[in-house]
């Protein structure tokens, strides 16, 4: 199936650029130049991955990425001119999934989008296979978290909860290894496997899904020296 991409840019030069080579990869791209352009696309279109810059008038990149993360779990990878460590740390906090600075390849943009399609569609199909023997063995039911592998919904106590791709598929990672403490390099390994990322963004990642779970529960238990461990005891 034709995946479409949203690219969110105020520099039409960077728009043509990124579409263009988005296309000959058998793309579908849309184009938005602002902020508010790119939630008005959201709500008329299915989207399956999204190109997002961060400084742009109107409403910047990091705002329309919480606005998003508000209604959709869309993958998000911030394009932007601030290349500072702590810019990165700000941008993987608020909910993407990826972050590539200007100036920029776009043979590696092209590659790290492709990269993460082939994630998906590789954990999908495992999942698809062993979903229904594994699950009813490694959650107790009933569990007030549950994780529907195949539209990457969360949901908490039946209500759901929006989770970034990568969020997701942390939380995945440690519930199929439930009460085994796992490394940050064993997640980083088994939820990036190959794509381009950098390990400290794990622990960005697990602070970010414990917020959106709440106070009620403390799933996800810090391992000091070691790793996380997910229990639900």
């Amino acid at each position: 199936m034709e995946k479409t991409i949203l690219v969110v840019d105020d520099d039409p030069d960077i728009v043509k650029l990124i579409t263009k080579s988005l296309r000959l990869e058998q793309f579908e791209v849309i184009a938005a130049h602002s902020g508010p352009e790119a939630l008005a696309v959201l709500k008329e279109n299915p989207v399956d991955f999204i190109v997002l810059d961060i400084m742009m008038p109107q409403m910047d990149g990091l705002e329309v990425c919480r606005n998003i993360r508000n209604n959709y779990s869309i993958p998000i990878l911030f394009l932007s001119a601030r290349d500072r460590d702590i810019d990165k740390i700000i941008g993987l906090e608020i909910g993407a999934d990826d972050y590539m600075t200007k100036p920029f390849s776009v043979q590696e943009l092209t590659s790290r989008i492709k990269a993460h399609f082939r994630k998906f569609d590789r954990l999908y199909n495992e999942w698809k296979g062993l979903r229904q023997e594994v699950e009813p063995q490694r959650f107790p039911s009933p569990s007030p978290l549950i994780l529907n592998q195949k539209t990457f919904e969360a949901y908490l106590d039946q209500e759901k909860i929006e989770l970034s791709t990568k969020e997701f598929q942390i939380l995945s990672f440690l519930m199929h290894h439930p009460n085994n403490v796992l490394t940050r390099e064993q997640i980083y390994e088994n939820v990036w496997a190959g794509e381009y990322g950098e390990i400290n963004t794990v622990t960005v990642h697990i602070k970010n899904i414990r917020k959106k779970l709440g106070s009620k529960y403390d799933f996800i238990k810090t391992i000091w020296g070691i790793g996380y461990k997910y229990t639900e005891g």
